[in-house]
């Protein structure tokens, strides 16, 4: 054994010979003894129980950017704002966070930067803001999908809001809001609220070809809007106008906030068997999944919530609210009653898959008082469908379907609306066609030439031509 310290080699050359060997005991236990208190106790970077960040998410909505914080355990956090200049502060006390994690979140809806530092035996997270916001703050406990997470909603307020609520300020490309009202309601218009599912982070199901659902169905929600807002008495309501994500909650409240009297959700199915195609309508099932592909396909298009950091599997209270069940026996009666309807048009068009509605239980038509319905408009795991799909011609024809459909279930429901059909118009753009004008629009070049009394096939940049 070497020895080595002081007191050791000092009794070594001095003690009697009877003292030093208790000495030297005595020095060996004080050096395990110190040995394993530096086990036990904690040293200056790791605090028992602290609470890692492992991860740092955002992502930008329409009203408002969500950040997500993963973590290691349930936080003891406190959230709150500064002005002058603004700023959203998050105090994680005995939380643990690696800079590193949050130096790429820059310009993100109103987050300018962030910046983290030591406070009060954990850490502060500083966003920068360009603007005021409101910030609302819950926790998520551990599910199938994810540990503990924090979730932080940053909303415009005061001038900010309103300037958020300003159709040029949405980001989206066509200078509009995320819920549009296409004209000022006549008396008592029948609401026909379109949501494209899916958007943003959650491209939905993905084609062989690489096409996004998301895309394909806002697509399509568009059409869909632009010939509902074609018949006088009837006005759509496009939930999502653009590429960014939603969650079920915010379309569902979307809908209701509009006043909304029917809700058509857009979805373009997926399926492992690539054969398999084919349109489907489903409404809410109040006793389960009808078939064994309704179950499937419900626990896929639920699970599209997680995306924003919120599962809807969890259980907790803040977000076990989003699947409060409002309807009703005879909303669900309506429901399959539109359903059958648009189920007939679909078929007309070509391939449904099986012999009517089915019946699922989806959370975006669970949250719902009003007549609701989940049209999945093809197979676009079918690599054919697929193909159709990305044809704006087909998109069109679907469009037209769908329209269809709910005129004439309107027309069921609601006879004294007296709806009545205006002319779509479409101004013509220099080196446009009027074959490919009728394509696009799904009609034959005969009758944009009988609508718009055209002898040939000539038409000139700048006129507005009817679309029958």
């Amino acid at each position: 054994m070497t020895l080595s310290c002081y007191e050791c080699r000092h009794l070594l050359k001095s003690a009697p010979a009877c003292g030093v060997l208790s000495a030297i005991m005595r020095c060996i236990l004080s050096t395990v003894l110190i040995a394993l208190l530096g086990v036990m106790l904690p040293t200056a970077g790791a605090a028992p129980g602290a609470t890692q960040v492992e991860a740092v998410r955002t992502w930008e909505g329409p009203e408002h950017t969500r950040v997500v914080l993963d973590l290691s355990a349930a936080p003891d956090q406190r959230v709150f704002t500064l002005s002058d200049p603004h700023r959203a502060v998050i105090d994680l006390r005995g939380g643990r966070l690696d800079a590193a994690q949050v130096e790429g979140i820059r310009d993100e809806g109103p987050i300018r930067r962030v910046r983290t530092g030591r406070r009060e035996a954990g850490v502060r997270i500083v966003l920068d803001l360009d603007g005021a916001v409101a910030a609302e703050a819950f926790t998520m406990a551990p599910n199938d999908t994810g540990g503990h997470r924090l979730v932080v909603d940053l909303r415009p307020s005061g001038a900010d809001a309103a300037a958020a609520s300003d159709p040029a300020d949405t980001g989206d490309a066509r200078g509009e809001v995320a819920v549009r009202r296409a004209r000022e309601a006549a008396a008592e218009p029948f609401v026909v609220a379109i949501d494209a599912g899916h958007g943003g982070k959650d491209p939905g199901a993905i084609g062989a070809s690489g096409t996004h659902e998301k895309a394909i169905v806002l697509a399509v929600a568009r059409k869909f809007a632009d010939r509902i807002d074609s018949i006088r008495g009837l006005e759509s309501v496009l939930i999502r106008d653009g590429d960014y994500y939603l969650g079920l909650r915010e379309r569902t409240r979307k809908a209701q906030a509009a006043g909304a009297d029917l809700f058509v959700s857009v979805h373009a199915d997926a399926f492992h068997d690539r054969r398999v195609r084919g349109s489907s309508v489903f409404v809410l099932s109040r006793n389960g999944a009808s078939s064994e592909m309704a179950r499937m396909l419900a626990r896929r298009e639920n699970r599209a919530d997680r995306i924003g950091g919120v599962s809807l599997a969890d259980k907790d209270e803040q977000v076990a609210s989003v699947l409060v069940d409002l309807s009703r026996a005879h909303t669900v009666e309506e429901s399959l009653d539109v359903a059958d309807v648009l189920f007939g048009e679909l078929d007309a068009l070509g391939d449904v898959h099986g012999s009517g509605v089915e019946q699922a239980g989806f959370a975006v038509l669970k949250s719902l008082d009003m007549p609701s319905v989940l049209v999945e408009l093809a197979f676009i795991s079918n690599p054919e469908e697929e193909r159709r799909l990305n044809s704006s011609r087909y998109q069109h024809q679907l469009a037209r379907g769908l329209t269809e459909g709910v005129r004439a279930y309107v027309e069921q429901t609601r006879p004294a609306l007296a709806l009545t059909r205006g002319d779509e118009q479409y101004r013509v753009r220099p080196g446009d066609t009027l074959s490919a004008i009728a394509q696009r629009h799904a009609v034959s070049v005969g009758e944009l030439r009988r609508a718009n009394e055209l002898a040939g096939s000539t038409i000139v940049a700048g006129r507005t031509l009817r679309i029958p």
